[in-house]
């Protein structure tokens, strides 16, 4: 597995906003770069996977991002749900896979310049460009799927 794919979602705190009960946690992923984490605001009573903070809280680890996340405080994340109710994306699916599929690209990128920089050997660069290729293939598969669903499609 390559660090692009390291994808972890642990869980932050319950929060009550307006009556609601919400779960909300952090969506940490890794571009091949750096670390970043979204926070998602997730109705305790409702199975869906809920809605993202537009905020990005970056880190050079994923348990840097998530010390991160631990500090804001109540009020905090109350304002960052706020935030994202009012910036709700409809199509969450779709936002989903477009920024796996940039993430994807930017991984490749650094692959490439890295290689040609004699940074990483041109064998395993060759592998890891192939084998994310691959994935980008699989990505644009995806969109049809999602393209005007409002809800994340299971994969």
């Amino acid at each position: 597995m390559s660090a692009s794919d390291e994808t972890v979602q642990p869980y932050l705190a319950t929060i009550e906003v307006g009556g609601r009960r919400l779960d909300v946690s952090v969506l940490i992923s890794y571009d091949g770069i750096e670390y970043g984490g979204r926070l998602w605001f997730a109705e305790t009573e409702w199975e869906d996977e809920g809605i993202p903070d537009r905020g990005n809280l970056p880190g050079r680890s994923r348990q840097e991002v998530e010390q991160q996340a631990r500090r804001l405080t109540e009020d905090e994340l109350i304002a960052r749900y706020r935030r994202a109710a009012a910036s709700r994306r409809r199509f969450i699916a779709l936002r989903s896979v477009t920024e796996d599929f940039l993430a994807k690209v930017r991984y490749l990128n650094q692959v490439a310049i890295s290689m040609r920089a004699g940074l990483i050997d041109t064998e395993g660069a060759a592998q890891e460009i192939d084998y994310t290729e691959h994935q980008l293939h699989e990505l644009v598969r995806q969109f049809r799927e999602v393209a005007g669903v409002e809800h994340r499609v299971e994969a």
